[in-house]
């Protein structure tokens, strides 16, 4: 079993020296919209759906969270708008309808990020300038409408807790590329091009079992996450997408004055589809019981024309 990592500290300049190293920009061509889903191509789909052999479909999302707590300040607002007591004159046909407002950017909401969420220093993905592609009207390019065919392929579990022999990894450890090697071995699966690499920390199971913190920085007890070194093995291998419990970031975080230091770096530098939030004990223990630990996955975030992201539920199908 691989030790376990403390954050190690990575300062600035090491930082910037790896946004340079694994940069997209231009790759694709100036005007893309899709960044690393590029590399899920026509023929990676069809190798996808002939990883289908049960037919046994696992959700890798939470439920809804409407509940505020130290980790959900901006709970879910779901209410009924009409009930099978309103008779609206149809010779006994009712309708029930209701409401669902929230801000899907959050710990406690299963969702996806669009290229234009993050910027780092004025630029988003493609080097394009922030304060053009984002406006306080809403986004004017790289929104998450560009996935509304979805996220289509074949997804590679890496199930570190179980790796380690423990339900959950604490808050603050790091998961670095050598380690994410070691799982694969252990696993008898490979992460190549093209593929969605689902990341599984144990972030879910720990807040069931002991209950919601504050995971967010100081003074926040923190999350597990990958360092900063596993950054350039995902750009080697031509990691497609990101589906990680938690957010995948170390907090606090490996890099010296950067908050979320693997977001930039997957979504600005990488053009990475990158979800947050997932929940993956469901998945882990159909991996189990299927004794395999790839599957076809399909995500369909909204079709929402200028919007940051999308929540959605993302399903695994073996």
């Amino acid at each position: 079993m691989a030790q376990m990592t403390p954050p190690a500290r990575v300062s600035l300049a090491e930082f910037n020296e790896v946004f340079e190293a694994v940069r997209n920009w231009g790759r694709w061509g100036p005007d893309d919209q899709l960044g690393t889903l590029n590399l899920i191509t026509p023929a990676r789909v069809t190798d996808a759906a002939a990883l289908v052999r049960s037919g046994r479909r696992v959700s890798m999302s939470i439920p809804i969270n409407k509940v505020a707590g130290p980790d959900n300040p901006n709970p879910a607002q779901h209410f009924v708008t009409q009930a099978h007591d309103i008779d609206i004159g149809s010779s006994g046909l009712t309708f029930a309808l209701d409401y669902l407002g929230m801000a899907f950017h959050g710990d406690c909401h299963t969702h996806i990020d669009a290229l234009n969420h993050i910027a780092y220093r004025g630029q988003v993905y493609n080097g394009r300038q922030a304060n053009v592609v984002m406006t306080s009207k809403g986004g004017t390019s790289l929104d998450i409408a560009n996935l509304a065919n979805g996220v289509v392929g074949r997804g590679v579990l890496l199930d570190v807790p179980r790796f380690r022999g423990v339900p959950w990894l604490e808050p603050g450890e790091a998961v670095t590329r050598a380690e994410l090697e070691a799982v694969e071995q252990a696993q008898g699966v490979h992460v190549g091009e093209g593929d969605i690499f689902v990341f599984r920390t144990g972030h879910h199971a720990r807040r069931l079992a002991l209950g919601a913190w504050d995971n967010g920085y100081a003074p926040g007890e923190g999350k597990p996450g990958l360092h900063v070194d596993t950054i350039p093995w995902m750009h080697e291998r031509g990691v497609a997408a990101f589906l990680p419990d938690g957010d995948g970031e170390t907090v606090p975080s490996n890099v010296e004055g950067m908050l979320y230091p693997i977001h930039a770096l997957q979504i600005v530098a990488m053009g990475m589809c990158t979800s947050d939030s997932l929940q993956l004990e469901d998945l882990a223990r159909a991996c189990e019981e299927e004794q395999r630990f790839e599957f076809m996955v399909v995500g369909l975030p909204l079709r929402l024309p200028g919007a940051t992201g999308s929540p959605w539920n993302p399903i695994a199908i073996f």
